[in-house]
């Protein structure tokens, strides 16, 4: 099974122990930082750029003891954690990976986004994110410039 969903590469997340500690790494790179949000105690991301619409990078940080995150970070160390793909109809995408018998979990309607993983259990031995904006995703945010590759949402 095939679709004509476009995809693009959002950003790649980066497992850190400290993103304070990280993130001078990026900074040296001559990355700025446009985002940085906590989600439910549990873990921290921050997002940077080139001061483009493009070529995103995220660190994420554990903040509670006991999360995915620290298991990750415990098992692997800093590094490469996953590849997020924005995507404009997520569900055309899922359909197409679960018929090549590729293995799609923990998809989920976050309100302002859609998400699904698609296990690192595939030959590429990656974690793909797969994101779908909705409108409401803009709203507190920095401008649609800043916050989407090309300013714009795939979904638009």
């Amino acid at each position: 099974m095939t679709h004509d969903t476009p995809i693009r590469v959002d950003h790649v997340g980066i497992a850190v122990e400290s993103i304070e500690d990280a993130e001078p790494v990026l900074f040296a790179l001559g990355c700025r930082k446009f985002i940085d949000e906590s989600v439910d105690g549990e873990f921290r991301w921050a997002q940077y750029d080139f001061g483009q619409q493009a070529s995103r990078l995220e660190l994420i940080a554990p903040e509670a003891p006991e999360t995915f995150l620290t298991d990750f970070l415990d098992e692997h160390g800093p590094g490469l954690h996953h590849v997020t793909l924005e995507v404009g109809d997520i569900d055309a995408v899922v359909d197409a990976l679960e018929a090549a018998d590729l293995r799609v979990v923990d998809y989920r309607d976050m309100g302002d986004w859609t998400e699904a993983f698609v296990s690192p259990a595939n030959p590429t031995g990656t974690l793909f994110q797969l994101f779908e904006f909705h409108a409401s995703y803009d709203e507190g945010r920095p401008p649609a410039e800043q916050l989407y590759v090309d300013g714009r949402r795939l979904s638009e």
